[in-house]
This record gives C-alpha cells, structure tokens and sequence, in this order.
C-alpha cells in the first residue's frame, strides 16, 4: 500500500518550467511581439498579453523555482497582490484558450510556471530529475510514511516498515525532503519528524491534502496537527537524525 502511494506521488509530480528559460524560441518568439498599450486587453487578440501580464509572466519564466505573492508583485511592478492573483487568473485563462502545455500554479512556496501534468511522463524521458532519481525505493516508502503519518518518530516510522530506517531518514534530510517538527512527549523525548515546503514543491502540492489516497493512508484525527506543522519553517531540515 505504501509503495502504491509512492508510485502514484512519483506520477503526479510536475514537469518544472526551467525549460522555458530566457533564449528559448518560445521567449524569442513573445520578444517579438513588442510593447503594448497599457489598456489593452488580452481578449482583443488571441495570445496578447498587456504589459502588466507581460512582465508578470516574464518574472515566472525566469524564476528557477516557486516565488511568493509578494515577490511577484514587488518584481512585476504591480499595484498589490491582489492585482497579481487577478493577472495569473488571466494569463491561465489564456493559456487554457490557446492549448499552452504550460500554466501558472500555486505551490506551498507560491507560484510557478509549470508545465501540465499529461505531459510529465514524455518530458520524464529527456529531463534530468536528479532529485527524484536518486531516491531509492526503500527511500520513497520512508518519505510516504513520513509524509501520511507526521508528526511521528523513528521509532513509528520503523514500526509500519517493519526494519530500520535511521540512514533513509538521514539521507532524507539530507536532501532538504524531511525535517525534524518537534519531540514526542514520552520517554526520552524523540524527534519527529515531518515533510518539508520543499517536499510539497518538488511533488506540486499545495498541502498535504493533495497527497493521493490521502483518505486512505492519513488518519483523519491528525490532520489538524500536521496542517499546523506545514506552517513551520524548514530552517531545522539540516539537523542530525
């Protein structure tokens, strides 16, 4: 069951949009295209952006991984974020109106420009994904548990595997996917140990309510508490298990 979940979080995640990086014929090809009116309107035309959608889909093309609200506002120059929510709902409703195989998500860690889903598996083929590839099988089940079941502890972690797992939870860590949340208040008070907001960006979760069979695997009384912890930042990532 665990490794089902792993096979289909491994499915789900999402093509990144470092392909559409500056020089590509995409970006030369919106280059072309030249400034615009500040009243215009994308509707008038079929694939015209204003210059507000302009510079905000420029700061998403360029960004190498997912940027906050604020920071699209301060670096698209635009009035607030609520202006910037609006202009990504126009430019996704232009990407849908014109078949792009890309649009703008929202992450735990904000926004990015990404390609859709249906095109994961071919573009798997020819992109190197070195953070997914080098996680092992017996990795990835560690990482389902830990990410069903948190906050829990070593000890839990190894009771539902059923071997131990302290090198799998350390090479986690390592790689910026688990991150200590707390101690447990029983004897000796270990750690627990929780996902991270870079797990949640490299599968294309918003939350942990995204996870797949989440139903399932993720017991419902626990869910306030794991909510909670999404919300702690992952500056403790780095500490021995």
């Amino acid at each position: 069951m665990w490794h089902q979940a792993g096979n289909l979080l491994r499915s789900s995640t999402p093509s990144r949009g470092q392909a559409l990086t500056p020089g590509g014929e995409w970006l030369q090809s919106w280059r072309r295209r030249g400034p615009l009116d500040e009243s215009s309107h994308a509707g008038r035309v079929v694939g015209r952006r204003t210059p507000k959608q302009a510079r905000l889909e420029a700061v998403l093309i360029i960004s190498e991984k997912a940027i906050s609200l604020g920071k699209l506002t301060q670096h698209a120059l635009l009035a607030s974020n609520e202006e910037t929510r609006h202009l990504i709902d126009e430019l996704n409703a232009l990407y849908d109106e014109v078949a792009t195989p890309f649009r703008v998500e929202k992450l735990a860690a904000g926004y990015q420009l990404m390609t859709r889903s249906e095109y994961a598996f071919w573009l798997s083929r020819m992109h190197d994904r070195k953070q997914e590839q080098s996680i092992s099988d017996s990795a990835m089940e560690t990482l389902v548990i830990i990410a069903y079941r948190q906050p829990l502890t070593r000890a839990e972690i190894e009771s539902i595997r059923g071997v131990q797992c302290i090198e799998l939870v350390k090479v986690l860590m390592e790689k910026g996917l688990v991150k200590i949340a707390g101690q447990a208040d029983t004897l000796g008070r270990p750690y627990l140990y929780g996902t991270t907001k870079k797990f949640l960006e490299i599968y294309g979760l918003r939350s942990l309510n995204e996870l797949p069979m989440k139903d399932v695997l993720r017991p419902v009384k626990e869910e306030a508490a794991e909510e909670e912890g999404e919300a702690v930042d992952d500056a403790d990532g780095s500490v021995a298990a």
